[in-house]
């Protein structure tokens, strides 16, 4: 019985450590990845501006990728 409740506790224990440690290295990932390929870029602002009815100039465009850099950060 008492070889049964180390095996057990290890086995627990393994799994908890290997959940904080994937759960780290998957957030390191995506931040490097977000990094890397920001999900929004100047010609899709452009896009989103023009479609909205608005001719962009190229202040706006740098003041929203300004907004946007300091949010995912």
């Amino acid at each position: 019985m008492g070889a049964f409740l180390i095996d057990l506790l290890q086995i627990l224990f393994g799994v908890i450590i290997g959940a904080v440690v994937g759960f780290f290295g998957a957030r390191k990932y995506m931040e490097k990845y977000m990094k890397e390929n920001p999900p929004i870029n100047e010609q899709m602002i452009k896009t989103m501006m023009t479609q909205m009815g608005r001719t962009p100039s190229q202040k706006q465009v740098n003041q929203m990728m300004k907004l946007m850099s300091k949010q995912m950060k």
